[in-house]
């Protein structure tokens, strides 16, 4: 029987690049890139050639389960979809009529596929939408609006045309993204430099032209200096800053004590190899990109060195420059109509977030879109300012995210209905009440989304095979979830139909998706005339003192505070990604699991000689009252104040035969870790603890 080739998007990470996959007697044999998306060439990662692997897997959930033992005990009952939507729609019903509309709490991974449940939620009321970014990118969101009133993907990465890219907490060669990886590769190639800004030598450090491996902690330090010398030197551009900069003599006053000799002692990065780096940002600007950084939930003031990775894009000249960080562009940029929403079926709900982002005294200034998932759990336990007594967590894994599993657990405690929607097993799956089993990206269609860009597109994930099990796509989840709760808006039953009601009125059809799988908004990209340019600030400039931080008791730019060094016989915890896995979630898959089994712990040279650790020994780390065992990597190439592991390990479950005992969990070495928070941001501060280590 001859191979069927269908165009569809990846599902093995948040970057979901095109693909196309190969079908032969209803399965998926092959995968590789959509040839026709620009920058993959065809190119996936090991996760998305693994989808197969996924998809074939028989350890992941198969049908609907409803809890029949205690929360936690993997005790369970397989029901049909008709009998576990009636019990959750009854739940939520029942939440809501006893607590109101607002006491349902859902938080989800985020991505470009959410209007159809995002209106779900509208539809019942509730405002308390969130998504995961507490454990990931929100300092970087919540910086990039005190700086230009709009959010981080406001602006693009034009990585092929660089001349100079600096990565600061973004490990872009192993956290990856294939489009930006070969384009950063395009652009090395035409002679663009790189600059790793690390605590260790990770494989970009490894290919940068500059590496500083600088003190944990001290990136807010190193970027003030940078910008004293960029000022001093009169290396920034003075057109740029004349017409954007609201306030850009309070930058150049605040960081006059902060020079390359200061950062030299607190950083460790000498002052004249800071200099010169300054230098060659200043000979490649415009086409400089500073990224602000990817996971930042690390220190208590990484909101402030994302913040200030922007000021040094914006005093290089590099926002809307080409090469540089251009402004985004959306449909209507080009005089297209974007995607008909669903969510504007239905009004927002006017309760206040149970989170407090938005209105609570210390909250307004942040991004109220997806809030802070970790905020809404206090509302769990105090019941202020008003009961949660449902929570559906949807493609999020708290408990593997968030520090200290046991202590997340009891803030759940008052919950009457805590829902999974997952592919795969999980830490929170196995602990809900409800497990509402998902298709696999392989197996499912989901809604119609936008991708934004300097050329935007509209992008379409089509399902390659049909399921093995009794999962159901998203959509189709939710769709029967609102049939059973009357929601006649949303009681979809055939994705055609849901496509075409997001595509009314843009001049495109289904059918359009046939060549390529996506749909071309735009014939070149536009970089906009930054001349004309208003930002979204109260001024309608960059702004370094925001008022929306006054207005929340916060500094726009604090005193640097030195990160405390670590007790004696401790080190900092650091944790971060690799190419073979995403989270914890591909732990347990058959491919990547053969490939990748357990995480190491980097330890430094000098410090693993002291405690008689030699490479590959097995080592005990501690912290919390929780104790792992993990293989050593003993490395010159990682500061000696802090050891690293690779996040999403350590799982427990019995139902992961594969991952199960291997490795250590990181979020499990950082007591009550939910609790510290970065203030101005509002990311968890997740790499502030210090743990001992021990030979076996």
């Amino acid at each position: 029987m001859a191979r069927k080739k269908v165009f569809s998007i990846c599902g093995m990470c948040s970057v979901r690049c095109p693909i196309e996959a190969e079908v032969e007697d209803g399965r998926c044999v092959y995968i590789q890139g959509n040839p026709h998306a620009p920058g993959l060439n065809g190119a996936l990662c090991p996760r998305g050639a693994a989808g197969v692997a996924l998809t074939e897997d028989n350890e992941r959930p198969q049908t609907p389960l409803i809890r029949e033992g205690e929360r936690g005990e993997g005790k369970w009952r397989a029901v049909s979809w008709d009998e576990a939507l009636d019990y959750v729609a009854a739940k939520l019903n029942a939440v809501r009529e006893k607590y109101g509309d607002e006491a349902v709490l859902f938080s989800d991974r985020g991505g470009p596929f959410r209007d159809f449940y995002r209106a779900f939620l509208r539809a019942i009321g509730t405002p308390n939408y969130n998504n995961h970014d507490s454990a990931c990118a929100r300092n970087v969101q919540n910086a990039a609006l005190s700086v230009f009133g709009f959010g981080r993907k406001g602006v693009a990465y034009d990585l092929k045309n660089t001349k100079h890219l600096v990565v600061q907490t973004r490990n872009i060669f192993e956290a990856v993204n294939v489009a930006e990886v070969n384009n950063t590769l395009d652009a090395v190639a035409n002679g663009a430099k790189i600059t790793s800004i690390d605590i260790r030598a990770s494989v970009t450090a490894a290919k940068a032209d500059n590496f500083f491996m600088v003190r944990p902690g001290t990136d807010y330090g190193f970027n003030l200096a940078v910008i004293n010398e960029l000022i001093e030197a009169k290396l920034y551009d003075a057109d740029f800053v004349k017409k954007h900069f609201n306030d850009f003599e309070v930058l150049a006053e605040f960081v006059k004590p902060y020079t390359p000799e200061w950062a030299e002692q607190e950083t460790g990065v000498p002052a004249e190899k800071l200099r010169a780096f300054c230098r060659e940002l200043s000979e490649a600007a415009p086409a400089v990109i500073w990224h602000p950084g990817w996971m930042t939930a690390r220190y208590s003031d990484s909101f402030y060195m994302s913040r200030t990775a922007y000021l040094i894009n914006a005093l290089l000249g590099s926002i809307g420059a080409k090469g540089g960080l251009p402004i985004m562009n959306k449909p209507d940029d080009f005089g297209r109509k974007g995607l008909k929403s669903f969510m504007e079926l239905f009004p927002k709900p006017k309760a206040k977030r149970a989170d407090g982002v938005g209105w609570m005294e210390g909250r307004t200034h942040y991004d109220a879109g997806p809030g802070l998932v970790n905020l809404a759990y206090e509302a769990i336990v105090t019941g202020e300012p008003y009961p949660i007594k449902a929570y559906i967590a949807h493609r999020h894994d708290p408990l593997m995210a968030f520090p200290d599993v046991e202590d997340v657990k009891k803030k759940w405690a008052n919950l009457d209905l805590l829902v999974a929607v997952t592919f795969s097993w999980s830490d929170t799956a196995w602990f809900a009440d409800v497990v509402l089993p998902i298709s696999p990206y392989l197996e499912r269609d989901s809604i119609l989304a936008t991708k934004n860009g300097l050329k935007p597109s509209f992008i379409m994930r089509k399902r390659v095979m049909e399921p093995l099990h009794d999962t159901k796509a998203i959509w189709e989840i939710y769709a029967m979830l609102a049939k059973k709760m009357g929601i006649d808006e949303l009681a979809y039953d055939k994705i055609e139909d849901v496509w075409n009601f997001q595509l009314d009125g843009t001049g495109v059809s289904i059918e359009d998706f046939e060549a390529k799988g996506s749909v071309g908004l735009a014939d070149k990209p536009l970089y906009r005339n930054m001349d004309e340019f208003k930002f979204k600030t109260a001024s309608g400039k960059i702004e370094v003192h925001s008022p929306k931080l006054d207005a929340d008791g916060l500094p726009s730019l604090p005193p640097y505070k030195s990160p405390e060094r670590p007790p004696q016989g401790r080190y900092r915890i650091a944790f971060g990604r690799c190419a073979l896995h995403t989270q914890g979630h591909t732990v347990n898959n058959p491919l990547l699991h053969e490939r990748m089994p357990e995480n190491l712990l980097w330890i430094n040279t000098t410090e693993a000689e002291k405690l008689g650790i030699a490479d590959g020994d097995y080592v005990e780390v501690g912290s919390n009252g929780h104790r792992g065992r993990i293989k050593a990597f003993v490395t010159p190439f990682i500061h000696p104040e802090c050891v690293f592991m690779i996040h999403g390990f350590g799982h427990t479950l019995p139902c992961e035969s594969r991952a199960r005992g291997k490795g250590v969990a990181d979020n499990q070495l950082m007591p009550k870790g939910i609790g510290k928070y970065d203030k101005a941001g509002g990311a968890i501060s997740m790499q502030e603890h210090f743990i001992e280590v021990r030979k076996v």
